[in-house]
């Protein structure tokens, strides 16, 4: 591994800061601390530009190339926590209750101001970096609001990459699938309003708890029977409220979840049928079920030849037999997806040697991978915005 020497020789100030970031985890639109965190370390880097409150709490710096030219590439990382009540027991354990960085954006954050330090020392490239810290990944929007609000307008880039720590016990290893390489979701909500009754009377109720069992084994079937099985698809059930005391037939039910997809025809597909179910089971109990279906993730699509860079630029990092292309997709979503809707990029993943898994109570983040991940995202900007 080559990991960049000067990034190196910094490494240990990259530990104190994601520490710190993960002592005091934010929720997405909440970012305020970690914003302010950022926005002062671009500063005393000598970042040419910060722009604070991009997307709510998003910050965006540049960094301006000594060659000049105009060519302009973006490098984002997500600041967002989850709500989820810390039980890693490392030293720096989350100080906010129900709070915790269980994906790692603390050490995403990290790298990315990493590559800023280096990257506003050496300059030795010809063009402008765009680094983007966003806001609120984990479903909320936040790459959707900061488009809304003019990024991509006020901040152009020509191309923009990301990337995602992956804990799979294999550290300095970088991975990049082309095309389409990780789902877009929707979530949906569906309330099942029936008829209350006494629980010793049951005849007198339209049982929502019956009703929506029935469903939730049905909702199965669109996956097994309907949608074709060289297309990827996955459809989780995850809540069923309903209810509130021993004696009494509840008068709704809500049942809510995801659907993951790759392709636009079968997520079409899903979507009629869990609305023709629906419509079917309110009718054949005659009862009222409303069905809430909203897009949140949209597919994330590499572009196949600046995956083909990125993933020699990290082999410069990794070692050429340890940065690979694979054609894994995965089912997790991304929202850097609605990203690279607008602009040509790509998105990697990092090993590191950590193997609880993402959004786990006890995930830890290996530290080693901050300086991989700062080097990786350095170079990519070198390479190219390279001079000449």
């Amino acid at each position: 591994m080559t990991i960049i020497p000067a990034i190196d020789e910094f490494a240990r100030d990259l530990t104190e800061i994601r520490h710190d970031l993960h002592a005091h985890p934010e929720l997405g639109f909440e970012e305020s601390r970690t914003a302010g965190i950022v926005a002062e370390a671009l500063r005393s880097y000598g970042v040419d530009e910060v722009h604070e409150g991009i997307g709510g709490t998003g910050v965006v710096g540049i960094v301006k190339g000594s060659g000049g030219g105009n060519r302009r590439v973006g490098l984002r990382a997500d600041m967002d926590a989850l709500p989820i009540e810390e039980a890693s027991n490392v030293a720096y354990t989350s100080r906010n209750a129900g709070r915790m960085h269980a994906c790692g954006h603390d050490g995403h954050t990290t790298m990315l101001l990493g590559a800023a330090r280096y990257l506003a020392a050496t300059r030795d490239f010809d063009g402008t970096a765009v680094l983007i810290f966003q806001p609120a990944e984990e479903g909320l929007g936040g790459a959707r609001r900061m488009i809304a609000e003019g990024l991509f307008e006020k901040f152009p880039v020509d191309e923009i990459y990301g990337m995602h720590n992956m804990p799979n016990g294999r550290p300095g290893t970088v991975t990049i699938t082309p095309g389409r390489a990780m789902a877009g979701a929707y979530f949906f909500d569906i309330e099942i309003k029936g008829v209350g009754s006494h629980a010793a009377m049951p005849q007198d109720s339209r049982d929502p708890i019956v009703i929506g069992s029935a469903l939730v084994q049905q909702l199965q079937t669109v996956v097994s029977r309907n949608t074709p099985p060289t297309k990827p698809l996955v459809l989780s059930v995850t809540k069923f409220q309903a209810g509130s005391a021993y004696n009494v037939v509840p008068q709704t039910a809500h049942i809510a979840g995801t659907i993951r997809y790759f392709n636009d025809d079968v997520i079409e597909l899903v979507k009629e049928r869990i609305t023709t179910l629906c419509t079917g089971f309110a009718a054949a109990h005659d009862i009222e079920i409303e069905v809430d279906l909203r897009n949140v993730f949209d597919v994330l699509d590499n572009d196949p030849e600046l995956s083909q860079s990125y993933i020699a630029a990290a082999g410069d990092v990794v070692g050429a037999d340890n940065a690979t292309i694979t054609l894994d997709q995965m089912t997790g979503s991304e929202d850097f997806a609605d990203m690279l809707k607008v602009v040509p990029g790509a998105y990697c993943r990092v090993g590191h040697a950590g193997t609880v898994p993402l959004h786990n109570p006890a995930f830890v983040l290996d530290d080693a991978i901050l300086p991989v991940g700062a080097s990786v995202y350095a170079r990519i900007v070198e390479t190219r915005l390279k001079k000449a």
